[in-house]
């Protein structure tokens, strides 16, 4: 025995047709999905790993120059060149210092870094080695750099043991150079990864 259930007639829905500008404007969407892909895979050589080997000519704390490479070294920031800090009251030329610490490092052996970044000034960012001694990592870790991105446990060891420029008082060379006008540079973080990814990708040359 068959029993019926009363209720509302069951209703259809129709889907309305889409317009022709909105068939359009999905047309020009998929185009422009298309030509991005297109964009970014015909692009994808300038964000390959490079390596640069080579006796360096060290410019500061944490940039160097391997024949026509500029290189910044990823996840640090060292005082700038002409940057000053204090220790005992008295100011002293801690950006000097940073370098000079960054020289004793090299002690003109060959210097290795790899990366596939580069920053908003066209240097490639990278991880750099002499004679086994990671210099990125041991900049921060004797307190000639801050960590940039990176290396947070060893500016951590640095400041509680005083070392470098966290014997005395300074500015974080990122607060300096704000302070004196110059451009701000990204952390060298997953952010900052991002944005020198795409930066990189829709550079016109």
């Amino acid at each position: 025995m068959s029993r019926s259930w009363p209720g509302r007639p069951r209703q259809r829905y129709f889907r309305r047709p889409r317009s022709r500008w909105r068939k359009i404007a999905d047309y020009g969407l998929t185009a422009a999905i298309f030509g991005l892909l297109f964009v970014v895979s015909a692009r994808l050589d300038r964000v390959e790993t490079r390596q640069a080997e080579g006796v360096p000519v060290i410019n500061d704390g944490d940039s160097i120059t391997l024949g026509t490479e500029r290189i910044r070294l990823r996840g640090i920031d060292a005082p700038e060149y002409s940057q000053t800090c204090r220790n005992d009251g008295e100011a002293y030329p801690c950006g000097r210092r940073s370098r000079e610490a960054l020289t004793k490092l090299v002690a003109g052996r060959q210097v290795t870094c790899t990366g596939w970044e580069r920053d908003r000034y066209g240097r490639l960012l990278g991880e750099c080695s002499a004679g086994g001694i990671d210099l990125n990592r041991t900049q921060v870790e004797t307190g000639w750099a801050v960590a940039y991105g990176d290396y947070g446990a060893e500016e951590a060891v640095a400041r509680r043991d005083r070392l470098g420029i966290w014997a005395g008082e300074f500015d974080r060379p990122r607060e300096w150079r704000r302070t004196h006008g110059n451009v701000l540079e990204v952390e060298h973080g997953v952010y900052g990864s991002i944005v020198n990814w795409l930066r990189e990708i829709f550079r016109l040359s």
